[in-house]
């Protein structure tokens, strides 16, 4: 008979459950490191289940996905949501880490996820490095707002202010080292420096947004349609309408990847101004009525749309064949 298992992954332990023909198993936990990976992985072996089922939680996961992945074992990895909402569809209030267990385990056996193929170990760094600008240029918007919070009164002492233009060059000293850092790995990876180029033709987009966008899309499955990549980035358009009296305005979902989100925004905006194709999509939109923001953001899934093609076709962008305002 088939076997499901459920893994709820924590920092220290990570619980397990088995379902065969309906029938759960008794939970059993084991500890977050190698080495309480690899007695999983003798155990699952043994068992040989037909789908073992981990949310992506956070960065806990991964380790463990991947171990098993190369175990060669069947790994379905899942957005915390469709649990969650499994769980609202059976009324289950309860929430441990046990019983998180169990539910994965018929999640697997009711819904038959698709299984999960582990990144190449250099794309997974790319996105690392590239998570880290993110957050370094990030801290560095802040800490040139305080500084200009500070030098905007003549009470500050001089000291604050030596102190924040030091804090804003060693992070700025950081960023250069992780963008030297990701263009030497793509350097080791002709692929992704290739496809790093064909970003670069795009309008708007440079040598940051390539690599941020970049970082997020390498470790994607190739087989995802444009309209999937638009909704793990949360640019699909959410529709919330019942019978006649109940009717919202569509509004993006924003339940994805704010990663992308982010690094397409300016490129978009860029785009608009100075690639003619793009910004004759923005103003046939604005002139059916469309909302300016609302006009931007389908910019945003178009460019994503070109990137992705991009990816699966080696070409450089081309608007030109992205954008038809007709």
């Amino acid at each position: 008979m088939s076997v499901f298992t459920g893994i709820d992954v924590s920092a220290r332990t990570v619980d397990v459950a088995c379902r065969s023909a309906g029938t759960p198993s008794k939970v059993e936990q084991f500890k977050q490191t190698p080495q309480g990976h690899q007695a999983l992985i003798k155990q699952l072996t043994r068992l040989k289940p037909e789908c073992i089922v981990l949310e992506a939680t956070g960065i806990y996961y991964l380790d463990l996905a991947v171990a098993l992945a190369d175990a060669g074992l069947s790994v379905a990895v899942i957005n915390p949501k469709s649990s969650r909402r499994f769980a609202e569809l059976k009324l289950q209030t309860s929430k441990t880490d046990a019983a998180d267990a169990l539910l994965l385990a018929e999640y697997g056996e009711r819904m038959q996820p698709a299984l999960w193929t582990p990144p190449d170990p250099a794309r997974l760094a790319l996105r690392g490095i590239g998570r880290q600008l993110n957050r370094l240029i990030g801290a560095r918007t802040q800490a040139r707002n305080r500084l200009h919070a500070l030098q905007s009164t003549r009470t500050t002492p001089v000291l604050l202010i030596e102190d924040e233009e030091e804090g804003i060059a060693t992070l700025e000293r950081r960023i250069e080292r992780l963008r030297q850092a990701a263009h030497d790995l793509m350097r080791d990876a002709p692929d992704l420096e290739r496809l790093h180029q064909h970003f670069c033709a795009a309008s708007g987009i440079a040598d940051a947004s390539a690599l941020a966008l970049l970082a997020e899309l390498c470790v994607l499955p190739e087989t995802l349609k444009a309209s999937q990549v638009s909704r793990h980035a949360g640019l699909d358009v959410r529709i919330y309408q019942s019978g006649t009296s109940v009717r919202q305005a569509p509004r993006l979902s924003k339940a994805g990847n704010a990663y992308i989100r982010a690094a397409l925004y300016m490129p978009a905006m860029s785009a608009v101004r100075h690639d003619p194709n793009a910004k004759a999509f923005y103003d046939t939109l604005v002139g059916r009525g469309k909302k300016k923001m609302q006009a931007q953001c389908a910019v945003m899934r178009k460019y994503l749309t070109g990137l992705w093609a991009c990816m699966k076709t080696d070409t450089p962008f081309d608007s030109s064949k992205l954008f038809k305002p007709s």
